[in-house]
């Protein structure tokens, strides 16, 4: 494997790594044990929607990237990486 190999599969880990954790940082949108601890710990209904908003960008950005990610491991392992 080349150093190009290298630098997409680590950017791949952690780019899934940060992803995860983003779409845990969502608030819930229902009335359950996810919107009690979100509504605990957001107070101000301004400040929440501006930081949602940049969390919604930030995953999109993060989502992108996993997506270039996987599209590069096509074409840099056409075979897999079976044979390592």
């Amino acid at each position: 494997m080349g150093p190009v190999q290298y630098i997409i599969l680590v950017v791949w880990a952690l780019s899934t790594i940060a992803l995860i954790a983003l779409v845990l940082m969502h608030s819930g949108k229902g009335t359950g044990v996810s919107d009690m601890i979100a509504s605990s710990l957001y107070n101000s209904n301004a400040a929440t929607g501006v930081m949602e908003r940049n969390l919604d960008r930030l995953t999109v950005i993060l989502a992108g990237v996993f997506t270039l990610c996987v599209v590069l491991c096509m074409f840099f392992f056409p075979q897999g990486i079976v044979g390592i």
